[in-house]
């Protein structure tokens, strides 16, 4: 279906992420996407990871069809029908989960789902679990990239509640909910990595 919605960003980082989720991820296990827009990249992981099961995921359900006809059209049988999830719901009515990945959204969300997004985790993760975060952070003591600065602007402009996330508070808010940095990776076209673990 050549009419499917598509993002040129995710086509370019899906072999960028994919390399370092190849070293991150244990063999085999469950993998629950959070926001999975698209769903280029976990049609894209799915193949290359075969011994994982992946649940996408869309909060909006009028997102929904597209991102089922995109599954459907990569004839995978490791990824899961798409479901509706809210990260800002008080209980996911999921099960538990190997890892829980997590690609631009906290940027065009508002902040109040980065702390529902860690506590989500910290409620679904196996006790080995991984929470992993993908996107374009603000850091302290880290210069800026002049692209990530406009576009922290332009998305200002567009949402008041939106904005590149300082890594600090994402990591406090995480903390908050058992959760701790373990790995941060620095990704192409100023992007961040992040890998958060239980304890």
């Amino acid at each position: 279906m050549s009419d499917l919605p598509f993002s040129p960003a995710a086509d370019r980082n899906k072999d960028a992420i994919l390399d370092p989720l190849r070293t991150l991820l244990p063999p085999q296990g469950t993998l629950l996407e959070v926001a999975s827009g698209t769903g280029q990249h976990v049609v894209w992981f799915a193949a290359a990871l075969p011994r994982w099961t992946w649940q996408p995921t869309e909060a909006a359900s009028d997102a929904l069809p597209a991102l089922a006809a995109r599954v459907a059209q990569a004839g995978l049988s490791n990824v899961r029908a798409p479901v509706q999830l809210d990260v800002l719901m008080p209980e996911w009515g999921l099960g538990r989960f190997d890892a829980i990945y997590c690609a631009n959204m906290l940027h065009i969300a508002p902040w109040s789902t980065c702390a529902a997004l860690m506590q989500g985790a910290a409620r679904h993760l196996a006790p080995a679990g991984q929470l992993i975060t993908y996107g374009p952070y603000l850091e302290d003591d880290v210069p800026t990239a002049p692209g990530n600065l406009a576009f922290d602007q332009s998305l200002r402009e567009r949402d008041a509640a939106w904005g590149l996330r300082r890594r600090e508070d994402v990591q406090a808010e995480a903390a908050r909910a058992g959760l701790h940095l373990r790995h941060r990776l620095a990704m192409p076209a100023n992007n961040l990595l992040l890998v958060f673990t239980l304890g």
